[in-house]
């Protein structure tokens, strides 16, 4: 990776233009360490400038905020700097967990019913099953743990029954269950079965409503985005990856809504393996519903919606307006795009990650050894705003813009 002086760039801003943008960047629910997306923003950039043959450096953050990094890239020829913030929620997440296994065994129950009693889950396996089946792994795989154990627990306690006293059976039937799930748990870094189940369940929670400490965060990250539209940027720019992407939508929404400074700069939005129809057909996802609708008829900022059909934890190339029942006639936006993995990574690196879910998941933030049109380093580091790159640039022919939610009131 070639290295490049920022002094000497700042010195010959005067001979050429140098493009700035200020990125935000919106995590899905993750309780990493927001360093995280710094050092794969890190290693995966220097891998596409290596790929692709342009110039790209980090440097330490020159703008106020919790978590980001400086950027400076200079591609066909053009210089350009980004300021990148991670808009941090990774606490509300760790809060969310329950470290209790009963607790977890009570979000389960809880989580199902209220996708398969609302009728929720089977109209969303008319999307995609991919993220259907994510969605139904952590319960199947949760039960089995308990089915484990509980089988063990039982073999052990007759066992014991026949050979002593059926009291005594009793007793070591039952000690070795919790011992069992304890184990279990203790190795969910391997199966994400516990994780997963604490993601499907903070959105089924409130029936796809946002539970009050996230909105409240949601308000802090509006402001800190509004405050940068006044700053001399040539864009700013919102990425939302995962459940992040809508969160995305409803922070556009009411930063919008509350009024623009006058001359901003662009204003684009990227959302990437978005998950929206989890929460959107929800009951009680109202605010979503009422967002999805404004966002995509605003002619304030420019919107691009990327997934792949490779990713089984999206719903990939779905509209999420559309799908959620909510699309105006003045539709504008998403731009519905296609990563396309299986083009854009070779066959050998296709074959290395294509059972890897939850790494694939995350292939929108990384290097593509094949790339074509769409690559994070120069949306994101680049001279060219989101608008201009896909200016002309029809949407994916195998987007699905069919309306197929049961609930579509916004208030």
């Amino acid at each position: 990776m070639t290295k490049l002086d920022p002094v000497h760039i700042a010195a010959d801003k005067q001979a050429a233009k140098l493009f700035r943008r200020r990125v935000f960047y919106i995590p899905g629910y993750d309780p990493i360490h927001p360093r995280r997306y710094r050092e794969l923003y890190r290693k995966e950039g220097a891998d596409q400038a290596e790929i692709t043959g342009y110039q790209f450096d980090l440097a330490p953050k020159k703008t106020k905020g919790p978590y980001g990094w400086h950027v400076i890239s200079q591609i066909n020829g053009a210089r350009a700097q980004a300021d990148i913030e991670v808009l941090v929620w990774s606490d509300i997440v760790r809060d969310s967990m329950s470290n209790s296994i009963p607790g977890t065994y009570l979000q389960l129950i809880r989580t199902a019913w209220a996708y398969i009693g609302s009728g929720a889950l089977f109209r969303l396996m008319r999307l995609r099953k991919g993220p259907v089946i994510a969605a139904l792994y952590p319960i199947v795989f949760l039960l089995a743990q308990l089915a484990i154990a509980i089988t063990i627990g039982v073999a052990l306690g007759m066992l014991a029954a026949a050979v002593t006293h059926p009291v005594l059976g009793l007793i070591v039937g039952l000690v070795p269950i919790p011992l069992i799930l304890r184990w279990f748990k203790a190795h969910d870094n391997k199966v994400f079965a516990y994780y997963l189940m604490h993601d499907y369940a903070y959105s089924a929670q409130s029936n796809g409503a946002n539970p009050p400490e996230l909105e409240a965060r949601m308000a802090e990250f509006t402001c800190t985005i509004r405050a940068a539209l006044d700053g001399d940027y040539d864009e700013v720019l919102v990425v939302g990856h995962s459940s992040g992407a809508h969160l995305g939508v409803s922070i556009l929404s009411d930063m919008i809504r509350a009024g623009l400074p006058a001359n901003h700069p662009p204003l684009a939005f990227l959302s990437l393996g978005q998950v929206v129809p989890m929460v959107s057909f929800l009951r009680g996802a109202f605010r979503l519903r009422a967002d999805l609708a404004f966002l995509s008829a605003c002619p304030d900022l420019t919107w691009v919606d990327v997934t792949a059909p490779g990713d089984g934890c999206a719903f990939a190339l779905c509209d999420p307006v559309a799908v959620s029942g909510v699309a105006p006639p003045d539709q504008r936006w998403p731009l519905i795009l296609s990563a396309a993995f299986t083009q854009t990574l070779s066959p050998e690196r296709w074959k290395d990650l294509r059972w890897r879910f939850f790494r694939l998941h995350f292939q929108y933030l990384c290097a593509f050894d094949r790339p074509a049109d769409y690559d994070y380093f120069q949306i994101t580091a680049g001279a060219v705003p989101l608008a201009d790159r896909y200016r002309n640039r029809a949407p994916s022919k195998s987007r699905i813009t069919g309306a197929v939610n049961r609930y579509t009131s916004t208030q």
